[in-house]
């Protein structure tokens, strides 16, 4: 069974389907203990690969090369990756499908965004006529073989949303993302407009959307909910605290409880499960 398969009927089945932002192989080798998905999100890559804010500066070769070694890692999770606008040109986009299938990506996401792009909980963010992303759309819908698309539309004008979103989900798209969607109404009303298409909802701390339970989703009829960077800003606060707790102790590290710290010990077994050759069979892996 391909990967884009496997990934498609864990989003017919029931509830809602959780996918974990990851922005490195740290960060996903501690995800992949707890969730059976990761979303691999641009805002959280640009952030850790560039230091950089989420407005077009990935290049598709350095994000291809990263899902592959997060499928080297984990042969058994679903890996959904955000290509942003498809990196400008249809024929780039292609290309980036082509090869993102071939290494074993399950799905990815394609925005209607012009450039410059950014965030989609950002404010400014412009969108492409919806013909000249539709004619994008379908030439990476003809491209993949089995990879799961996930049809995105950042519009922010109220027509324009409802509009998009049911143009979008006549399309053989797998999935609906409405970006930045502002409240639970919102939700509904996109719900209606797809019909039976499986919608997805994007959660960012401090984003334009609501904090919404999986139990709380799937009453609505969402069937995906990427959590896009819980990984990366638990790391930024508690890299924060630690580092001002050394500069307060002069220096001293704090002392690490065998148990449950983090230390050499715990960082390096934690690592090697993703070389271990039981990782190889589905067993273990997380839900």
């Amino acid at each position: 069974m391909t990967y884009g398969k496997k990934l498609r009927e864990r989003i017919a089945g029931p509830g809602t389907t959780p996918l974990i932002g990851v922005y490195d192989m740290y960060s996903a080798s501690i995800a992949a203990k707890h969730y059976d998905g990761m979303f691999v999100s641009g805002f959280g890559f640009a952030a850790s690969y560039y230091g950089l804010p989420d407005i077009g500066f990935i290049a598709w070769p350095d994000m291809v090369a990263f899902v592959q070694r997060l499928r080297g890692a984990f042969p058994h999770h679903h890996l959904l990756v955000d290509i942003d606008d498809g990196y400008v040109d249809p024929e780039v986009a292609c290309h980036v499908v082509e090869g993102l299938e071939r290494i074993g990506a399950s799905g990815v996401i394609l925005e209607d965004q012009k450039r410059p792009r950014r965030c989609g909980h950002a404010d400014g963010k412009q969108v492409l006529p919806l013909e000249e992303y539709l004619e994008k759309l379908h030439k990476v819908l003809e491209t993949r073989n089995d990879l799961v698309v996930v049809a995105r539309t950042d519009a922010t004008d109220e027509h324009d949303i409802l509009h998009r979103a049911e143009r979008l989900a006549a399309t053989d798209a797998d999935v609906v993302l409405v970006d930045g969607v502002r409240s639970v109404e919102w939700i509904e009303r996109i719900r209606k407009v797809v019909g039976d298409k499986p919608l997805l909802f994007n959660q960012i701390a401090g984003g334009k959307s609501p904090r919404l339970s999986l139990g709380e989703l799937s009453d609505l009829g969402v069937d995906v909910a990427i959590y896009s960077t819980p990984c990366l800003f638990a790391a930024h606060e508690a890299m924060d605290a630690a580092l001002s707790g050394l500069k307060a102790a002069d220096g001293r590290l704090p002392e690490v409880d065998p148990a449950r710290g983090i230390g050499v010990k715990a960082s390096t077994s934690l690592l090697e499960r993703n070389i271990d050759p039981e990782r190889l069979t589905p067993e273990g892996v997380g839900v």
